[in-house]
């Protein structure tokens, strides 16, 4: 199993460095939205805290985006060269490539969470709460950015290749809603109902109250936690319903024409 797991992590890595734009998506522009957050937080003369609340913000943003996409990348690579029938007819399962593609994902998304803490703090004063947390925060960042991309695969698996736009508008959707440059208490009573069954909520509080802001919700980790496994096992089981009902329909076989 670890083998088929590493051979779809190879298979990523080889497209990634081959991919020009690669290094645009890796660097430009989280760094892009990181530097207008930055300059905008200098403007509104925010204290030091806040530069750090919002901050966080667009860090997360910037790494999870390039996490999530990897992960979506894992059936799209198949999608775009029309191998996707080839692929299946290996002896794999879907969470070969998935988990194949998330660990590409972790490593790009480290580099880039590095590289913008590192840049933040040179240039706005941003210093992360401690290792411990940002450690704990940053599982917890990979945990979602795999949901989302399992999410993602669920969609384009089940529909086909006109929903592929979802793979780089779903992760800014659901930041929006768990609070990426504000606490869900600004939020409307229905998106606040939302927000809580998003695992990557609790995550941002958790990562935030090392600042001292105090969270509007309970038991952060043990909720992120758990949530972020359960989803991972419910999305599983949906994709392989979703792929048996697209090879019955011949959705399969259209995304390989």
């Amino acid at each position: 199993m670890l083998v088929k797991i590493l051979a779809f992590t190879y298979r990523n890595w080889i497209f990634a460095k081959r991919n020009l734009f690669t290094f645009f998506e890796l660097l430009f522009w989280p760094v892009v939205s990181l530097v207008s957050m930055g300059l905008m937080s200098g403007f509104l003369k925010l204290d030091q805290n806040l530069l750090n609340f919002v901050l966080t913000g667009a860090i997360t943003a910037g790494t999870i985006q390039v996490a999530t996409l990897d992960v979506a990348y894992g059936l799209l690579y198949d999608v775009w060269s029309k191998s996707i029938k080839h692929t299946f007819l290996a002896p794999i399962e879907h969470f070969h490539f998935i988990i194949g593609s998330w660990l590409v994902g972790i490593i790009r998304g480290i580099i880039i969470f590095a590289f913008m803490a590192v840049f933040s703090y040179y240039a706005f004063g941003f210093e992360i709460p401690s290792y411990k947390i940002a450690t704990i925060f940053m599982l917890g960042v990979f945990l979602n950015a795999l949901i989302m991309g399992m999410v993602i695969c669920f969609l384009i698996t089940l529909y086909g290749q006109r929903v592929e736009i979802v793979a780089w508008a779903f992760a800014t959707l659901v930041m929006l809603i768990c609070g990426i440059y504000y606490p869900v208490s600004q939020l409307p009573s229905f998106f606040q109902l939302l927000a809580e069954m998003i695992p990557l909520t609790y995550f941002l509080e958790y990562f935030r109250s090392g600042y001292g802001f105090t969270p509007v919700l309970t038991h952060l980790l043990l909720k992120g936690f758990v949530m972020s496994f359960a989803y991972i096992g419910l999305i599983i089981i949906a994709i392989n319903w979703a792929y048996q009902r697209s090879r019955k329909n011949g959705i399969i076989m259209r995304l390989s024409e």
